[in-house]
């Protein structure tokens, strides 16, 4: 294990002193300028476990990915690699560059080992993303990337499609998979595209465009659906049924929280946003229970949402997610986290 990782509570206390989003932002340029040292990536690389998954027809280095939100701009892909990821998700990108939400729009709710953001879809654009994948080297050894697209703020509710079918149509041939985000709580009326009737019709749009896609690049790349912890079992298991018709590959459950209750240590000038960490956990991991129901091994699941320990995502795995995704729990409990979630994968 390199000291980088054993060095992190230090580090933490030092990172946690400092605004939240700002600190996000120092970490990730430090983490790249480090990456430029060959000391630094061989020592990184050294700690590399190798567990190969099949996930959506796809070989994953090992099933413990990142979640999309931490490199939004596909900025930090090859530094972030180096932490020891089977897999990395980048965005959600939008069509459009957008600023977000008004800051201050990322908080730390530290008793809780939570999050709060209400950051709305922050981003470049499509464009300046696109210049910024070409240009990344984990692919090119094999790394799986994935990209979360979404609309932009702008964008009525009712044309959202056409913003996810720009972005699918961008970046089709650069992605390793897709994951259509329609679970984001800081984007208004987003969360209604997961409406059964709505959803039925958008699902159809977007599964006769990776067709069509598929066609034109001669290569098939998997779409996954991100959802919501916060609907009703009933909901979900309508949801699942729905990705089963449309020949869905993946689901990633869950997206943040909007039940900001569920914090036991909420500040009280923090009254919106979308919650992640350790109170998301049960929850999120029901949900994946209620999916594999539903879906058996018909679509791969991919767990997300409070995992802060490697019994955490034992967890997820035996309520039948295939892979995990880790963003809360390592600004908590660090890079280390990674490899000792990948261990408890059989």
């Amino acid at each position: 294990m390199s000291i980088i990782f054993k060095s992190y509570p230090f580090i933490k206390k030092l990172l946690f002193s400092v605004d939240a989003e700002k600190t996000h932002i120092y970490v990730l340029k430090n983490l790249q300028k480090l990456s430029y040292c060959k000391f630094f990536r061989n020592l990184m690389l050294s700690n590399f476990i190798k567990k190969p998954t099949k996930i959506m027809g796809l070989n994953f280095k090992n099933p413990v990915g990142l979640a999309a939100g931490m490199d939004k701009n596909a900025e930090y892909i090859d530094s972030l690699s180096l932490l020891g990821f089977g897999f990395i998700e980048v965005g959600t990108v939008t069509p459009l560059p957008q600023s977000g939400n008004t800051k201050p729009r990322l908080f730390r709710i530290e008793k809780d080992n939570a999050i709060v953001n209400k950051m709305g879809f922050n981003n470049l654009g499509i464009d300046i993303f696109l210049q910024n994948i070409k240009n990344n080297i984990w692919q090119k050894n094999g790394g799986i990337l994935g990209i979360n697209i979404g609309k932009n703020a702008i964008t009525p509710i009712s044309q959202a499609i056409d913003d996810y079918i720009i972005c699918m149509n961008k970046i089709y041939n650069y992605a390793d998979y897709i994951t259509v985000n329609i679970s984001s709580p800081n984007t208004k009326d987003l969360r209604s595209l997961q409406n059964i009737d709505l959803l039925d019709l958008f699902l159809s749009k977007i599964s006769d465009n990776k067709h069509l896609l598929s066609d034109k690049y001669g290569r098939y790349v998997p779409i996954a659906i991100k959802i919501a912890p916060d609907l009703s079992d009933e909901n979900i298991k309508d949801i699942c049924k729905l990705l089963i018709k449309h020949k869905i590959d993946g689901i990633i459950a869950t997206n943040t929280t909007s039940q900001l209750h569920l914090s036991d240590h909420l500040p009280k000038f923090v009254n919106e946003g979308g919650l992640s960490g350790q109170p998301l956990f049960k929850r999120s991991t029901q949900v994946i229970s209620i999916i594999k129901e539903i879906v058996e091994d018909n679509i791969s699941i991919i767990g997300s949402g409070g995992i802060m320990t490697k019994y955490d995502a034992l967890e997820k795995i035996n309520n039948g997610a295939d892979a995990i995704q880790l963003y809360t729990g390592i600004i908590y409990k660090g890079p280390n986290l990674i490899n000792d979630c990948i261990k408890v994968f059989h």
